[in-house]
């Protein structure tokens, strides 16, 4: 694993985008701070970059280098899920700015994935996470469900061995607000 992290964070901090493995369906990544390589996964996804992506990180620790203001209830969302949830915070920052929403939130992750969270610690940055697949088609829940297009068009391809015990499924969408409003986007 420790060779397949190199060459992946060798990638990632020369603006490369990969395909690897996640907790929920394989996704398409890049360095989150670079503008350049996040705009390679929206051409390749052939999505309007109006629609923003989320990021993983490591832990939870990390969410306040990207968030300017954590709502009060995340830690206990992100404590007490027993499945993958995406929590939508306000106020991103230190982020590519085409990666935040027109109102300044972003989507992000605490990946429970033994890969992603040895690649996230050894990058020290969140990765870009969206699903393998050309958008609006389905999303590849195991490594040959994902196209020839996305996987000749990546600058890096992790290797299947490491997909895990994925759920196969996106995770589900909380959005927060500053005076912990909770909006469920996706359950």
């Amino acid at each position: 694993m420790k060779n397949e992290i190199k060459k992946a964070v060798e990638i990632l901090k020369n603006g490369g985008i990969i395909l690897y493995p996640t907790d929920t369906v394989w996704g398409i990544g890049c360095d989150a701070t670079n503008a350049a390589a996040v705009e390679k996964i929206y051409k390749l996804k052939q999505r309007n970059d109006s629609k923003s992506m989320l990021v993983l990180v490591d832990n939870a620790d990390r969410i306040s280098r990207y968030v300017k203001q954590i709502p009060n209830i995340a830690s206990d969302l992100i404590e007490l899920t027993t499945t993958p949830l995406t929590i939508i915070y306000p106020q991103a920052v230190n982020l590519a700015p085409n990666l935040i929403a027109d109102d300044k939130t972003i989507g992000i992750r605490v990946v429970n994935h033994q890969f992603c969270q040895q690649l996230i610690f050894a990058l020290n940055r969140p990765i870009v996470s969206t699903s393998a697949n050309i958008s609006g088609e389905k999303a590849p829940k195991k490594f040959n469900d994902v196209s020839d297009e996305i996987r000749n068009n990546v600058d890096f391809v992790v290797k299947s061995i490491f997909e895990g015990n994925a759920t196969n499924k996106p995770s589900a969408i909380i959005k927060l607000g500053l005076k912990n409003e909770v909006e469920v986007i996706r359950k």
